[in-house]
Formats: structure tokens, C-alpha cells, sequence
């Protein structure tokens, strides 16, 4: 039977960050920083955040029927009730994917509407239905245009099956709380690989000191990049430490055509990057959308922290977007508040910092995973990541 898990299941227990396992600052990884009381976009008042979860079958794939490794994931700026809409920006590393609304964000200066994030091949089914949610739950708007992004779980899920369908869109949205994220192998990252160790869905924030305006950070990724080779976290090559536990085939048949990877007792690693990430930044700060497009090109310095280079075959995307302001988008004269631009810089140390921490955080959370054609992605080894870190003296104490 198919296992259709949404957030709402997800948030009930206060463990639900990593299904009761430790987070990366729990293991010990030195980051910089002050995070929120929950280390996750949520943090940033009013934001929510929720996951459908699709997993059935094993074996062999059969297109349309399985092996399923896939979600949905939706962030709500201003929450399922209200649904204000929020100042934004975008930025894009690297555009080998997908966004749609990104260019009425860029024309308008304004999100109107959650943010999805899901496979490559179910934006249209979730951009769609999001339109409908909005507008048979009284939300809708003259003229709305759905922000969702997409990485590809190919690998591990049936992606050309297109089981991500109407309802999984509306159980993520309907579900949506604030409190923890859950992290790991949930929601839209469900399949995904990072590092070619088993990747996912990650969360972090930063609160900035009162002296810098005691604003909030939050950022939230679907991490899905990056060969093992370049993989470094708190500054050490554990990639290059680690090179062992590659993703590999766990069969005796001949390999699925045009994957990377062989099989378990032959393994060798891929030999290009051709993964994605896409990155949604909230923030409690009075910022205006060309200072949240700047907001938005910082991310990519948390993705460069751990090894990422933005490769030609990747989607390096990301969104911020600002919960002060609320009514600015009046059809009359509104009166905003802007940051002033001399006080911006420690929100893009925040904004590095969180990035850099929620993709370690997804790597933490993710399990070892079985997919499609048999293919079993390795989880990121806890022992192995402190013992690597002590090595280089970068083991903190947890």
C-alpha cells in the first residue's frame, strides 16, 4: 500500500525533526552562529511548513506503478490562515531547473502565494493544484502565479509514473504547522541524493543579536547536488574522507541504462555533478525585494561552504521572502518599512550560515534508502562524520 504521510502526522511529536535521531549540531559539527529555538525556517514567525510523503514497492521499475520514492513539500509565509502576501526575491546559481512564478516575483516584487517544492516531472500537477487550493479555499487572487521548484529523483523514484497527484498537494498545504520541520527523507525530499550520500529536505535559522536587530533567519533546502569528491562540511573534506558507502545497484542484472553508479559489489563513483538544489530563505527583517534578491544570492555561499560549485547540469534556486510589511501589497498607497542598507550585511552572514547548516542537517536526518531498480543510496554515517571531524579538530562538543 502506499504510505502517504503529511506534516500534520509528522509534527505531533517534538523528535519529528529526524525521526528521533540527532541533528548535526547534536553529533557534534561546529557551525557558526546563533540559531532559533528550533533551528528551522519556523522560526520566523508565521511561517509553516508542510510534507506529503510517498513511499510503496521495491525491485525493478515499472513505469507508472513504482518503486515511489517522492512528496511534496509546501512553506506557507504568513501561514494557511492568513495568506498575506510577503515581499521577495530570487536568485538563480545555476538554471539547469525550475521555479514557475518566478518571473511575476521579479516583475511585481512580490510572493503571493506558499512556496511547493517536489520532483522535476510533478511541477505541473502541483502548480496546478495549488492554484485550485487557493482558490476553492476562498484564497484566491485576480491573477495568481504558483512558486514551485522541482529537483530530480530519477534514481531512486519513478519519476515518469507521475504518482505525485492532487490530494498530496492539498495534504501538504492543509497540513501545514509551524513548530519543528521534519527533515530528512520526507516531503518533496523524499528520493532525493546529496553528495551521493541519501540527501533530502533540511531546515536552519539564525538569530541575528540585538545590536543587528535581533531579526530571524530561517532557510529550508531539498538537497539533491554535489559528487562525493566535493563534499566538505565545517570546513573538512568528509567527502574525500568518506569516499566509501557510494550509491550502488544491489543486483545481479544489468544495470538500468544512463545511471551513474554500479552495482554493490563493483561500486564506483558518478563522475559529474547532475543534481540540484533549491533553497527558500524567510526572514522577519524589513527588507524590500532588491534587498531580498540580495538576501537570495547569499545562499549560494552556505551551498559553497559544503563543497557546492553550482555545476553545469544543476538547479541552484533560491527564494527569500520577508513577513514585515504585512498589507504592503494594497491597491491604494501603502507605507513600508526598509532596512537600511548599511545594516544588511550580518543578515547575509545569517543567511550563509543557515543554508550551510540545513543541508547538513538533511544529510544528517536522511536514511539509507532502497529505490527504484534497486539502487540503495547510503545514508550519511554519524560515527564516521564525528571521528572524520575529530581528526581535523573540528569535533564540537555537542
Amino acid at each position: 500500500m502506499l504510505r502517504r504521510l503529511c506534516c500534520a502526522l509528522l509534527l505531533a511529536a517534538p523528535a519529528a525533526h529526524a525521526q528521533g535521531s540527532p541533528r548535526a549540531r547534536e553529533l557534534g559539527v561546529p557551525f557558526d552562529g546563533t540559531p532559533g529555538p528550533l533551528n528551522a525556517i519556523t522560526d520566523v514567525a508565521g511561517v509553516e511548513v508542510g510534507e506529503t510523503t510517498l513511499i510503496s514497492g521495491s525491485g525493478k521499475r515499472v513505469v507508472g506503478k513504482g518503486p515511489v520514492r517522492t512528496g511534496v513539500t509546501a512553506i506557507l509565509p504568513r501561514g494557511r490562515l492568513r495568506g498575506d502576501t510577503v515581499f521577495a526575491g530570487w536568485f538563480t546559481l545555476n538554471g539547469n531547473g525550475e521555479m514557475t512564478g518566478t518571473t511575476w516575483v521579479e516583475e511585481s516584487g512580490f510572493l503571493e502565494g506558499p512556496v511547493l517544492i517536489t520532483n522535476t516531472f510533478s511541477v505541473g500537477t502541483v502548480r496546478d493544484a495549488t492554484l485550485e487550493w487557493s482558490i476553492t479555499g476562498g484564497r484566491s487572487y485576480d491573477y495568481e502565479l504558483p512558486v514551485v521548484g522541482e529537483t530530480l529523483d530519477n534514481s531512486l523514484n519513478d519519476v515518469a509514473g507521475f504518482h505525485v497527484t492532487k490530494a498530496d498537494v492539498f495534504a501538504a498545504l492543509n497540513g501545514a504547522r509551524g513548530g519543528a520541520v521534519p527533515e530528512g527523507n520526507v516531503g518533496g525530499g523524499t528520493g532525493m541524493i546529496c553528495g551521493e550520500f541519501k540527501g533530502g529536505t533540511g531546515t536552519s535559522s539564525r538569530k541575528l543579536d540585538a545590536a543587528d536587530g535581533g531579526y530571524t533567519v530561517g532557510a529550508l533546502v531539498q538537497c539533491n547536488y554535489g559528487l562525493r569528491r566535493q563534499l566538505r562540511i565545517a570546513g573538512v573534506p568528509v567527502g574525500k574522507e568518506i569516499a566509501d558507502h557510494l550509491p550502488c545497484y544491489d543486483t545481479r542484472d544489468s544495470l538500468p541504462g544512463g545511471e551513474r553508479w554500479g552495482r554493490c559489489d563493483s561500486p564506483r563513483g558518478a563522475t559529474r555533478d547532475e543534481g540540484s538544489i533549491i533553497i527558500v530563505i524567510a526572514t522577519d527583517a524589513p527588507l524590500l525585494p532588491h534587498q531580498l534578491k540580495r538576501i537570495a544570492r547569499r545562499a549560494s555561499l552556505g551551498i559553497a561552504r559544503n563543497g557546492g560549485v553550482g555545476s553545469n547540469s544543476s538547479g541552484d534556486i533560491v527564494i527569500a521572502f520577508s513577513t514585515a510589511n504585512p498589507g504592503a501589497a494594497s491597491d491604494s498607497v501603502s507605507t513600508v518599512r526598509m532596512l537600511s542598507n548599511d545594516r544588511i550585511s550580518p543578515l547575509f552572514e545569517a543567511t550563509a550560515q543557515a543554508v550551510e547548516e540545513a543541508i547538513v542537517n538533511a544529510l544528517v536526518a536522511a536514511r539509507t534508502m532502497s529505490g527504484a531498480d534497486n539502487l540503495v543510496v547510503t545514508a550519511l554515517p554519524h560515527a564516521r562524520l564525528r571521528a572524520v571531524l575529530a581528526k581535523y579538530n573540528r569535533l564540537a562538543k555537542p
